[in-house]
């Protein structure tokens, strides 16, 4: 249903005592849900918005399509879903890039703070950092000692991502590292750029990196939660590795279009936040390095803001540049 024909209608509601909220809940969805992927497929935006999307569609009894628009820190997908009407039947899929981009880029193309209205963060993940198994550093601490010996690169899902501004704000800013960031054009390709040796170091949310690691393909330095990860018991925290109460994360959340009805907005957090809190869809996302999050709207909506803050921060005292 367009903004126009849910206006209309929802006038004709009120005039038989039906408020306007309940209509907008009561006859949503209407048509196919599109969810703009901020990813490439098999990155962890694309495996989050497939988990959910999926349930989702079985749940709602309409088609949840996933269009991937990875590149340009996010930037491209969230462009596209700014334009979409404000029904509930445009979605768009992000992490924490959204936070990071809208500072990182001189003209990100959105308001982060008026252009969308938070759904639900979805799950969050920390980032990893990882080497190729010819790179002599075992560990955190000897990964930096190497730095300080000779200038090395990192390779990142791509400017703006959280992990590239981890290593910005732990390897540059905190580490003292002169080192240089490579964005590549999504995390498997990071990924696959580390284990070709392209670059020695590499830098993504843990999901896509957990199966190479442990078929040693890349080995794991450390996380960024301040607990190890139940996947990948023997990689060492950062805290732990002598940054203590550092921790960093890479979350997966759901947006809607700034004018999307409250009552629409509220179903699709109650329905996303029960979906990834099945057991199954809670074992897929957690084996990946996904802790899933049921919060509210308001309560995500929060969290943003203050993400938002972090990562201009970060950026403005690192330097950090769009490419």
């Amino acid at each position: 249903m367009h903004l126009k024909s849910w206006v209309v209608a929802a006038a004709l509601a009120a005039l038989c005592g039906v408020p306007a909220a309940a209509f907008a809940a009561d006859a949503w969805p209407s048509k196919t849900i599109r969810v703009l992927a901020a990813g490439a497929a098999g990155g962890p935006i694309d495996i989050m918005a497939r988990v959910v999307g999926q349930k989702l569609s079985d749940q709602l009894g309409q088609s949840v399509v996933i269009d991937n628009r990875g590149g340009a820190g996010g930037t491209l997908a969230t462009r596209i879903a700014v334009s979409g009407t404000p029904d509930g039947h445009t979605l768009l899929c992000n992490s924490s890039q959204y936070a990071a981009a809208y500072s990182l880029y001189k003209d990100p193309g959105y308001n982060a703070f008026r252009d969308f209205t938070p759904v639900v963060n979805a799950g969050t993940s920390p980032n990893i950092i990882f080497v190729n198994p010819n790179t002599a550093a075992k560990n955190l601490v000897e990964l930096i000692a190497l730095g300080k010996k000779q200038k090395l690169q990192y390779g990142s899902a791509g400017a703006g991502s959280t992990p590239h501004l981890t290593g910005e704000r732990l390897l540059k800013l905190m580490a003292g590292l002169n080192i240089e960031h490579v964005p590549y054009s999504s995390a498997m390709p990071a990924i696959l750029g580390t284990v070709s040796a392209q670059v020695p170091i590499g830098l993504t949310a843990m999901p896509p990196a957990v199966q190479l690691i442990k078929a040693g393909r890349i080995r794991g330095i450390a996380v960024t939660s301040p607990q190890r990860m139940p996947s990948l018991p023997d990689v060492g925290t950062v805290a732990e590795q002598g940054f203590l109460g550092y921790e960093d994360y890479t979350w997966i959340a759901f947006f809607a279009p700034a004018g999307t009805p409250k009552a629409i907005v509220d179903k699709l957090n109650q329905s996303i936040g029960a979906i990834v809190m099945l057991p199954d869809a809670r074992e897929r996302l957690s084996v990946l390095g996904f802790d899933p999050v049921n919060n509210t709207a308001d309560q995500f909506a929060a969290y943003v803001k203050v993400e938002v803050t972090k990562w201009a921060k970060v950026i403005k005292e690192s330097g950090a540049k769009a490419d």
